[in-house]
């Protein structure tokens, strides 16, 4: 295609500078890797344990794999023909965020340890050759070609160290991929979320902020590399040509999570993440598909969450009934509906702002009217600011799930159950999703988001479409409250709130959904899992959370408006001068 530069691997003699900076690159990344087998610091009062020579140990980790990959794409820059393949797109701009990668994960621990026990005193040898290694890496991945030229209105610009930089987070042109077999392709998709399951295992069970924090660095240039790479262009392309398999192996992988795990805290932190991933995907039918911005969705899951409160036995409901789950479900999804009806029909006249802050108030309104049905300032139902505890625990054919089981030899506790059951309400939200999306009703609802003048001029009953998108989410959100009832064994009103530390609130619902990527299915689950696992991580940084959470989005729409894991056509409409040719055309639901 004409103006378009397909990058080839190097044969033949590379130039001198070239070639210096080659070899530097790859004479740094084997000594930062050989760092990492060398005493760090002198005392174990740093968490971890760096005092050991022989083996590396807590972040140290973290510096050989980002290490180790760095090498990898150094020598497929270089031409080894067996490792071309990683990348497709070109090898500098991989090469390089891998560097930066090591480099910040190396500095930020290096900076930890001189931080916590009290100066650079405290670092030995093997820190010092740790982070002049990682710099001159850096260094020599800056000195590299870039993968393709600059260019601006009025030529080709210098490729100056700072706009290589740039450039290596923006998207290339990826080569097609020569076709596979069907089984080859399948073992790909397998092979891909298995590595998925191992980098998440690995940051749930994180067992300290410092080594959290390194991790998230290096995971999120390194996957960043991947996609500037080409391999996750084509790894798109397999998942979409294979929509089945891709979400039978996402599930399957997510099932495994608890045989992996011995400590039921991390399972609980996982199940507590599906919820909120679940909440999220069914705020992503409003905002992300129908384009209404509710500020009150976290009053769906309260909805939800009371209701089966109320009629699954607990000794201190006041109706003092105890339906089954299949009953108890179906009530906190029929409830939700209904308000989710309710509070639709006279307010979705309304758009933008105004709708905005007609649906927060209805978020205050549901908290408050808890608080206030506690038999003093109204009827006695919901016990006021003491909610509905002792929810007792769910028993269903004879499996209770209080309980632990053995499942393949794995013992499974409590949080192991309910993370299980979960996991099925999350895959009968994300069907939901997928089919409506794919249907009439998701492109009108699209049609509405883009443009509700223009859709009601083809003779799209807008607010009959938008009711119907308001009350599909707020069933999804109360079928997901009723589990989180089991699970926490209670319900109050300070659960569900507009913003606060903890979620899921309605702030960070929203902020889930725009993170992550509006209109996905992974999307709105990759943001919710990291707006509730970074919390929980870096608890040392609590007093920090809201100002770090808020520049994190500052950063995200200044740089990827579009979020996360969008989908094409958020990626033509926000970076249309850098958009890769040659993938997979839009589908039916994204035309």
């Amino acid at each position: 295609m004409t103006g378009t530069h397909h990058p080839t691997p190097p044969h033949g003699p590379l130039p001198l500078p070239t070639t210096g900076a080659r070899i530097l690159l790859l004479t740094g990344a084997t000594l930062t890797i050989a760092s990492t087998f060398l005493a760090w610091t002198w005392t174990t009062r740093f968490p971890g344990n760096l005092t050991v020579t022989g083996y590396p140990g807590g972040l140290q980790t973290i510096t050989l794999a980002g290490a180790a990959l760095t090498l990898l794409h150094a020598l497929a820059g270089h031409g080894i023909r067996g490792l071309r393949w990683l990348t497709p797109a070109g090898p500098t701009a991989p090469t390089l965020l891998t560097a930066l990668g090591t480099f910040a994960a190396t500095w930020y621990t290096l900076a930890a340890i001189a931080l916590d026990l009290g100066g650079l005193a405290n670092l030995e040898p093997g820190g010092y050759i740790a982070a002049a290694a990682s710099l001159l890496t850096l260094a020599a991945a800056l000195a590299l070609p870039p993968d393709r030229p600059y260019d601006d209105h009025n030529g080709t610009r210098p490729p100056t160290p700072w706009r290589l930089l740039r450039h290596s987070f923006t998207a290339g042109h990826t080569p097609p991929a020569k076709p596979l077999p069907t089984w080859a392709e399948t073992l790909i998709i397998a092979a891909a979320f298995a590595l998925g399951l191992f980098l998440f295992s690995y940051g749930i069970d994180t067992e300290y902020g410092e080594l959290f924090v390194g991790y998230l660095i290096l995971t999120g240039l390194t996957l960043a590399a991947l996609g500037r790479s080409g391999l996750t262009t084509r790894l798109s392309n397999l998942t979409a040509k294979h929509r089945n398999t891709t979400l039978t192996a996402a599930f399957v992988a997510a099932a495994c999570f608890p045989l992996t795990q011995t400590n039921d805290a991390y399972t609980n932190l996982a199940t507590s993440i599906l919820i909120f991933a679940t909440v999220a995907l069914g705020l992503n039918v409003v905002v992300g598909l129908a384009g209404l911005l509710d500020l009150g969705y976290v009053a769906f899951l309260g909805v939800g969450a009371y209701a089966a409160a109320l009629v699954s036995g607990s000794p201190e409901s006041a109706i003092g009934v105890h339906f089954p789950f299949w009953a108890a479900i179906l009530t906190g999804i029929a409830a939700s509906l209904v308000f989710g009806v309710l509070i639709g029909a006279p307010t979705l006249r309304l758009r933008g702002d105004y709708l905005a802050i007609v649906t927060l108030g209805f978020g205050e309104i549901f908290r408050i009217t808890m608080l206030n049905l506690n038999g003093k300032t109204g009827p006695d139902i919901t016990n006021g600011a003491m909610g509905i505890p002792n929810i007792p625990e769910l028993n269903i054919l004879g499996f209770d799930f209080g309980k632990t089981h053995d499942i393949l030899g794995t013992p499974i506790g409590r949080f192991g159950n309910y993370y299980l059951l979960m996991l099925l309400a999350t895959i009968v939200v994300v069907l939901v999703f997928r089919r409506a999306t794919e249907s009439r009703i998701g492109r009108a609802w699209i049609a509405i988001r883009e443009d509700e003048t223009a859709a009601t001029a083809m003779g799209i009953n807008a607010f009959r479409l938008k009711l119907l998108a308001f009350a599909l989410g707020a069933a999804l959100a109360g079928l997901a409250g009723t589990i989180q009832a089991h699970v926490i064994t209670t319900a109050t009103p300070d659960q569900y709130q507009f913003a606060g530390t903890v979620p899921p609130n309605s702030a960070f619902l929203l902020a889930a959904v725009i993170l992550g990527g509006m209109g996905t299915i992974t999307g709105p689950i990759v943001g919710a899992a990291l707006l509730y696992l970074i919390p929980s991580k870096m608890d040392f940084m609590q007093d920090y959370q809201l100002l770090l959470f808020g520049l994190a989005l500052i950063l995200l729409m200044r740089f990827r408006p579009e979020g996360l894991v969008a989908d094409r056509r958020k990626q033509l409409e926000f970076h249309e001068d850098t958009a890769p040719t040659g993938n997979v055309p839009l589908t039916k639901a994204e035309a």
